[in-house]
């Protein structure tokens, strides 16, 4: 059974992130490296981020199951999370992903796998993001509309 009470994202997010981390894996292993800066020092940061994602998409994640929404985009959407990270940005889990991305590339100590960071952004900004958006201010209305100019949505 399909509905159309959902936002029409092009693919589930977390495959999204695996794909990028995958191709900027393959390019860093077999095509071209950049280093950043000493492993030592990238390993810190690695670790840093390593730690932010994962803890921004728990809290997100409870916030969403406490308020009583789906996590799946591909399910409706049944309110508006304003709680847990949701007071400071729109898109946590996403953002969560980002900064996976950004441990990789600490990891690898290379510039090209982190600037992947970019082009995982600008497909969850028009393949995800902007079609959430559209989906819950038709849904919501007003009410997502003042959650819009309110909070960021990214930081």
């Amino acid at each position: 059974m399909t509905t159309d009470d959902n936002p029409g994202v092009i693919a589930f997010p977390p495959f999204i992130w695996l794909v990028s981390a995958v191709i900027s894996a393959l390019v860093h292993f077999f095509l071209i490296r950049l280093p950043i800066m000493s492993y030592s020092a990238c390993l810190v940061c690695g670790i840093v981020f390593l730690i932010l994602a994962p803890t921004l998409a728990w809290s997100a994640l409870v916030a969403m199951r406490t308020a009583g929404t789906n996590v799946n985009p591909a399910k409706p959407a049944l309110t508006i999370v304003r709680g847990g990270p949701f007071r400071f940005t729109r898109n946590p889990m996403y953002l969560a992903l980002c900064l996976l991305q950004i441990a990789l590339g600490f990891f690898l100590n290379d510039w090209i796998t982190l600037m992947f960071v970019v082009s995982l952004a600008l497909i969850f900004h028009y393949g995800v993001v902007l079609r959430e958006e559209r989906y819950l201010t038709a849904k919501f209305g007003e009410p997502y509309l003042q959650y819009k100019r309110e909070v960021p949505r990214w930081i």
